[in-house]
């Protein structure tokens, strides 16, 4: 049995041999049985079959022709003719890049975490001869073996890989597929993976550990900062050791930044005056920061 498609200049071609069959007859009617009946009859029988003799592939079909039984030709594309009742078109192959969607539902990852990975695969019939004939149903054929690739690259892969290196993860699933229905006629172009998800419970806990390695990043950084501070104050506290009058500079600097910048009012107990040494001390930070001196 033809699996031939209908298609609009056959079914032109008919209709016209049908008119030329009743035209015929119409002419020949007075002149004998052969021009009256038997060549009507004939066109009649050879708009009958053109239907299924005159076949027509797009651009992007191949047409895959048996003849009792035996692979005779890859027909298309355009218009092309086979022999009725002993010629069969067995399959139509689209040769554009298509697409199949496919997924892994609570597939567990190397680390043994459930994950649902959504991902499409685009493919394209390279071989109609193979994708007809090795095999039943090749669409099928090819879901399956993306799943089951996706399935075996998710237990081999750790969750970490999964979410970080996508674009390797793709390769390697689209490499794996490739291998699989090259047999087939069948090439795999490329996977890309959609989205890794994985159970609200543990999204909860991976947000909450990496909050954790933040505050503890955080914490380092503080501690690294407080060391550096020190080593500071421990130079300074050095200097001022060896050269007191300095620190007595720096204190009445600070008094006067303070009251500078804040227009307060600052009460200093006698006896901290008298260790500064007002009488000195108070020129020298009048000189250094041109501060009136305060009598």
């Amino acid at each position: 049995m033809n699996t031939a498609k209908l298609n609009a200049p056959a079914i032109v071609i008919s209709a016209l041999i049908v008119l030329a069959a009743l035209l015929a007859k119409a002419l020949f009617h007075d002149s004998g049985l052969f021009l009256a009946y038997v060549i009507p009859s004939v066109l009649l029988l050879l708009a009958a079959l053109t239907p299924i003799s005159l076949l027509m592939a797009k651009q992007w079909e191949k047409a895959v022709v048996l003849r009792f039984g035996k692979l005779n030709s890859i027909r298309g594309p355009g218009l092309f003719v086979i022999i009725p009742f002993v010629d069969n078109v067995t399959a139509w192959i689209d040769q554009r890049i298509q697409t199949i969607e496919f997924n892994a539902e609570q597939a567990l990852t190397k680390d043994t975490v459930p994950a649902n990975i959504d991902a499409i695969l685009f493919w394209q019939v390279h071989d109609p001869e193979r994708a007809a004939l090795e095999i039943t149903d090749y669409r099928s054929a090819i879901l399956r073996v993306a799943q089951t690739s996706l399935r075996e690259m998710i237990g081999a892969s750790p969750l970490s890989a999964l979410m970080s290196e996508r674009k390797l993860a793709d390769q390697q699933l689209k490499d794996e597929i490739g291998r699989k229905t090259a047999d087939w006629g069948v090439s795999a172009i490329s996977v890309e993976i959609r989205d890794v998800a994985i159970p609200s419970a543990l999204q909860d806990a991976m947000s909450r550990q990496a909050q954790a390695e933040r505050e503890k990043e955080a914490r380092v950084i503080l501690g690294s900062a407080e060391q550096e501070v020190a080593k500071k104050f421990l130079e300074a506290a050095n200097v001022y050791a060896q050269n007191p009058a300095a620190l007595q500079l720096r204190a009445m600097n600070i008094i006067y930044e303070t009251t500078k910048e804040r227009g307060a009012t600052i009460l200093i107990p006698s006896a901290m005056v008298d260790c500064m040494n007002p009488g000195g001390i108070m020129g020298l930070a009048s000189v250094a920061h041109n501060v009136p001196s305060v009598t």
